[in-house]
């Protein structure tokens, strides 16, 4: 479908998948964790910083960067590739999620959605066409189909008017892709159909009937919890082509991603190792840190002595806790980067346990290590 866009499995380990995504601008290797720019940047951090911590591919948002400073306005600047000084692959989401948990006065038609910024109170319309028009100016290496993310908790036959919506709309998104794309970018399909087994198999062969370079699964991690996640995981995952990437959206935990990889998933997105790190929590091996809490002050350990992350070796929990105190600037800049080294740092151990065939005995192992511990974490 797409010579310049290619994923090639290299072992596989139970349920788990080693593999390549290889892109004009790079190969992306998975599983795969990708830092969220929702805005042209991942915050709190240089993009040269975000490429040292070994990470492949970043994320950029279409309604965020719609809004302000304008798709137009990126393409005009030549791109967001260079607007914000990255040159390795790019994924943008398509603004469907945004659209209904942020904007204001939104209306749901078969046509799209029109809203409310959330910003400034301007009146924008969304449709299928327009989001993918807006990926192809911002110049993403992976897009996604415009969808509307099902609710949790949400009745089935509201799930099922949401899921078959989405296949409508996915038809039109790859329709408009063959109109603006360039060689080499690609469009992934994404499974709706909250937490109805029925619903996700729908869905999933829906987009297989369309033909799709990835596959996501969407409206997940939003308020169904851990458990009710996952076996949706063991009900999707089977449904979806061996030969495809699979990309599970915003999730999530430490502990999230080793659970999805065992289950086939090869793609993440998560604000949550920057979000926390701006709020003063750290992950590490031994689970995390929370650098608030009053009984670092005095310690002079640094977040983990062993890291080849110079932001959680060279840096005393005393000194990042009298930063989160005195508001510095430096204390997101230097936990945030803790963070992001720390989820590429466990996908990259994930990987060379699978290609080593002991990825179920890794996993049990460190979820072991990662389970909540007393030492300062709230």
């Amino acid at each position: 479908m797409n010579k310049d866009f290619r994923f090639q499995l290299s072992a596989k380990n139970g349920g788990a998948r080693l593999g390549e995504i290889s892109t004009p601008r790079g190969v992306i290797r998975t599983p795969a964790f990708m830092p969220v720019g929702t805005a042209g940047t991942v915050k709190a951090m240089l993009p040269g910083t975000v490429r040292e911590t070994g990470a492949d591919i970043v994320l950029g948002n279409t309604y965020h960067l719609m809004l302000r400073p304008g798709a137009e306005e990126v393409a005009a600047l030549g791109g967001l590739h260079k607007f914000m000084n990255w040159d390795r692959p790019i994924l943008t989401d398509s603004g469907g999620f945004q659209v209904m948990s942020l904007a204001k006065l939104r209306k749901i038609s078969e046509s799209g959605v029109t809203f409310q910024s959330h910003i400034d109170g301007s009146a924008h319309e969304l449709t299928p066409e327009r989001s993918i028009e807006i990926q192809c100016l911002l110049g993403a290496d992976i897009q996604m189909v415009f969808d509307e993310c099902t609710p949790y908790p949400c009745e089935r036959e509201q799930a099922k008017e949401s899921m078959e919506l989405s296949m409508r709309w996915a038809v039109r998104s790859r329709e408009a892709f063959a109109k603006y794309a360039k060689p080499g970018q690609a469009l992934f399909g994404i499974v709706q159909g909250g937490v109805y087994p029925e619903l996700r198999s729908a869905s999933a062969q829906a987009l297989l009937d369309i033909g799709f370079e990835g596959y996501a699964v969407g409206g997940l991690a939003v308020g169904e919890g851990q458990e009710m996640m996952l076996e949706t995981l063991a009900v999707t995952v089977p449904g979806l082509p061996e030969d495809k990437p699979r990309y599970l959206m915003g999730v999530g935990t430490p502990q999230d991603l080793i659970l999805s990889v065992a289950r086939g998933i090869d793609m993440f997105d998560c604000v949550m190792p920057t979000r926390s790190g701006r709020h003063g929590q750290v992950f590490t091996w031994d689970g995390k840190i929370n650098l608030r809490n009053a009984k670092f002050a005095d310690d002079p350990r640094p977040i983990d002595e062993t890291s080849s992350c110079p932001a959680a070796r060279d840096y005393s929990r005393a000194y990042l806790h009298h930063l989160i105190k005195s508001r510095e600037y430096l204390a997101p800049m230097l936990m945030s980067w803790a963070n992001v080294h720390f989820y590429q740092e466990l996908m990259r151990e994930m990987r060379a346990a699978i290609g080593e065939g002991r990825f179920e005995a890794f996993a049990d192992e460190t979820l072991e290590r990662l389970n909540p511990r007393d030492d300062g974490e709230e």
